[in-house]
């Protein structure tokens, strides 16, 4: 029975509890308000997938008296349902998908969680949890999938948290402390990484396995110190890390050559393989009338879900939201606001598919390597508010699909390049640069360029 996207309100029905047999509910995206009600909840016991996201439920969630053991989807999300996560569920073994993200519960993430066998997805984001992850929820073997970010959690995680069957781990904007989990990193599986904004302290994790399928790793917003470990450097299936806005010091490796879709051209068999989980949305079955009976092809439903996991990035000056194909082909490298000092690695010119780049807010020195003109794909590139000294290299106007860059509070000198797409930048690039001269910054360079520091060799 699918009722999914109209504009039904008003309280859910109590006589639905009395269709024993049904298989499948889909009453997302109405506006359908109120409680659950309790013969819905006890009297729908065939019910494998039920979807009441996007509506305006409230209410307790998994009342005790709750009876749908049977179900292996259950889709809760968006709505304002409330309070703490009681036991009803407890009981409903198979379930495979549970997405309770976008509502307004509280209290701890309870530790009967940890018996579901078969749980794979679970999605909880956007409430106000607290406490910790419970040590329970490592019995979940087949868990790929924990997304409990944007909630009040916390405290250390480095003894208790081994989900050793994870591809998609979202801790981001909690409360987490102590040390980064050193058994994260040491995942073969491990697809996605997001610790962003929490307190995890100390150095990041030295033992990487080499055999890693991370792609993203988001690590911004923490207080994460000492320096860039050149074992990062084995993550040669990374697409996206971002360590921004930590207290990480030391200089750059020039390992980074290490990383293989940073280096070479994405192949067809690198989006197959980017298994990045579509969790939200609608399922779909193909189905055929006959003799006015609704028939289940293969008596299978298979969800295909329509939303896509979304990843954030800081590029060209915004925080963007990269999803599907668009994420898929997305390359970033952002190492921005930290306490990194030394020469920018000439190594990092040969990073030819790199999209996006990020070093501003930094100590760095020295020049610009000329080799950035090999950054082929480049479409973002930031190096304000350093140290650097020198000229900019001319060979920068080669950078074709460069479309936003900034020089901004350096030590720069001698004239900006002023041909290809740096015809279209202005003093906003450059600014916090006295000795740089020419017509795109509106300052003459005669009598500058006579300098021994700007002289053209």
């Amino acid at each position: 029975m699918n009722l999914s996207e109209n504009s039904f309100e008003g309280n859910i029905p109590s006589s639905m509890g009395e269709m024993k047999t049904l298989d499948l509910l889909d009453l997302s995206g109405n506006n359908f308000s109120g409680e659950l009600p309790t013969q819905f909840l006890t009297g729908c016991f065939s019910l494998s997938l039920l979807s009441l996201s996007n509506n305006k439920l409230q209410g307790t969630i998994f009342p005790k008296y709750m009876n749908l053991t049977n179900l292996e989807w259950l889709l809760l999300d968006n709505n304002n349902f409330s309070g703490k996560i009681e036991d009803g569920l407890s009981e409903a073994k198979f379930l495979y998908s549970l997405d309770i993200s976008n509502n307004v519960l509280s209290g701890h993430i309870p530790d009967w969680i940890g018996n579901l066998s078969d749980l794979s997805i679970l999605l909880m984001s956007k409430n106000f949890l607290e406490g910790n992850i419970p040590v329970q929820l490592n019995k979940c073997r087949d868990l790929q999938t924990l997304d409990v970010s944007k909630n009040r959690l916390l405290g250390s995680m480095t003894s208790s948290f081994n989900l050793s069957s994870a591809y998609h781990l979202y801790l981001h904007n909690n409360q987490f402390n102590g040390k980064i989990p050193s058994a994260l990193l040491k995942s073969s599986q491990l697809i996605t990484l997001d610790l962003r904004y929490n307190k995890f302290s100390g150095s990041i994790p030295h033992w990487i396995n080499e055999s890693s399928s991370l792609r993203i790793l988001l690590l911004r917003g923490n207080n994460l110190e000492g320096h860039l470990p050149k074992q990062l450097c084995q993550l040669r299936e990374l697409s996206i890390m971002d360590i921004s806005d930590n207290k990480l010091n030391g200089s750059i490796p020039g390992c980074f050559t290490n990383i293989r879709l940073w280096t070479t051209p994405m192949q067809k068999s690198d989006y197959s393989q980017f298994k990045f989980w579509e969790f939200y949305g609608r399922y779909d079955y193909d189905s055929y009338y006959s003799n006015a009976t609704l028939q289940l092809a293969n008596s299978e439903v298979e969800y295909r879900p329509s939303g896509q996991q979304e990843i954030p990035f800081m590029t060209k000056y915004r925080y963007e939201a990269y999803r599907g194909t668009i994420l898929s082909s997305m390359t970033g490298l952002d190492l921005s606001c930290n306490e990194l000092t030394g020469d920018i690695p000439p190594e990092i010119g040969n990073l030819q598919e790199l999209r996006a780049l990020n070093f501003s807010h930094n100590f760095l020195s020295g020049s610009i390597p000329r080799g950035f003109s090999n950054l082929s794909m480049i479409e973002s590139l930031d190096l304000s508010h350093n140290k650097l000294s020198g000229q900019i290299p001319s060979q920068l106007t080669e950078l074709h699909f460069l479309s936003n860059f900034n020089l901004s509070y350096n030590n720069l000198s001698g004239p900006t390049p002023n041909a290809g797409q740096f015809a279209n930048f202005d003093e906003r690039n450059y600014r916090g640069n006295p000795g740089l001269c020419g017509p795109t910054i509106d300052k003459n360079c005669t009598g500058l360029l006579d300098s021994p520091h700007n002289r053209i060799w």
